[in-house]
């Protein structure tokens, strides 16, 4: 008998792999065991071979359809070519990326299909065939686990950086299959120019400083800004923050912002809330500065400074000059 079948649709950002599919795959691998077959779904075009990228992260199989169409689709012509696949195979688990457009694809894919789907997820596990998804809810102030028993395949869209990309040495079985492309009504583009962003996010970057409520002076923030430099990093804010001008939410970290895992993370006047730490906890290695000596911060941190952040920052930045 074979085994359940666990998806991943695969995410193309221009012409690559979006990240958060690779950490994804890793996932499901983990929680695949024995029970499930896990299977990378890959639309793209007759010349592009992007499965080269799902390869080394050990999918069980990637299954390829391929169309020149595909790059420039829809959402909505995408989710339609999904719902031929899912009719077909009858997956019992479809994860996406909760990316911009992962967000798109998935809940118009869950409307045709008429079934559950949870959306942010931080984390997933099963019991037997039944996935339980883990989400913040009532203002970040709760976790939920959510699980949809009675509908199938069962649907989760999943922050990025919540798991980590692990290459394995277990090969994968490449297969093709074939959609009927629905087109549909759509504005007539007669020239694009893409726009490429070449600004690290704060979930991509290796090194991070971050700033908190206790460090939200302009000159402190200026002072973080040159540190950030010197490090080739990027600043990232808790919540209270991204009230200011220089700051939005994409900045932001935490349960209602970016989950992160840097080799390094410089936490300046946070205190700790679990919100802001289940964002960077993974962090390689932590190091917080923070005029209160009770702070939780200190607890999830390698290394810790009672102090003035300014103060710190400032002897830091001397070290480079």
């Amino acid at each position: 008998m074979s085994k359940p079948e666990l998806w991943v649709v695969a995410e193309r950002r221009l012409d690559h792999i979006e990240p958060t599919t690779q950490q994804l795959i890793t996932k499901a691998n983990q929680l695949a065991g024995d029970r499930f077959h896990v299977v990378a779904v890959l639309l793209e075009a007759t010349t592009d071979h992007l499965e080269d990228e799902l390869t080394t992260y050990g999918p069980d199989e990637i299954r390829v359809v391929r169309d020149d169409r595909f790059p420039t689709a829809t959402d909505a012509e995408l989710a339609d070519a999904l719902k031929q696949l899912v009719d077909a195979a009858q997956p019992n688990t479809v994860l996406f990326g909760a990316t911009i457009t992962g967000r798109s694809i998935a809940p118009r894919l869950q409307a045709k299909l008429q079934t559950g789907l949870t959306a942010d997820c931080l984390d997933l596990r099963f019991d037997d065939d039944t996935l339980v998804a883990t989400k913040p809810s009532y203002g970040d102030n709760i976790m939920c686990e959510i699980i949809c028993p009675d509908r199938r395949p069962q649907m989760a869209t999943v922050r990025p950086n919540t798991f980590a990309a692990q290459p394995t040495p277990n090969g994968a079985e490449l297969t093709t299959a074939k959609v009927d492309f629905h087109p549909v009504t759509r504005l007539h583009v007669t020239a694009a120019t893409p726009v490429v962003n070449t600004a690290t996010t704060v979930g991509d970057a290796s090194r991070v400083v971050a700033l908190g409520r206790g460090a939200a002076s302009a000159a402190t923030i200026d002072a973080a800004t040159q540190l950030a430099e010197r490090l080739g990093g990027r600043i990232g804010v808790s919540r209270p923050l991204t009230d200011q001008d220089r700051f939005t939410h994409d900045d932001q970290i935490g349960q209602s912002g970016n989950t992160i895992h840097p080799d390094l993370i410089l936490n300046f006047g946070i205190s700790g809330a679990v919100q802001y730490l289940v964002g960077m906890q993974d962090s390689q290695t932590i190091v917080s500065v923070n005029s209160d000596p009770n702070a939780p911060i200190f607890a999830a941190s390698d290394y810790g400074y009672v102090g003035d952040a300014q103060a710190f920052m400032t002897a830091l930045l001397g070290q480079f000059a």
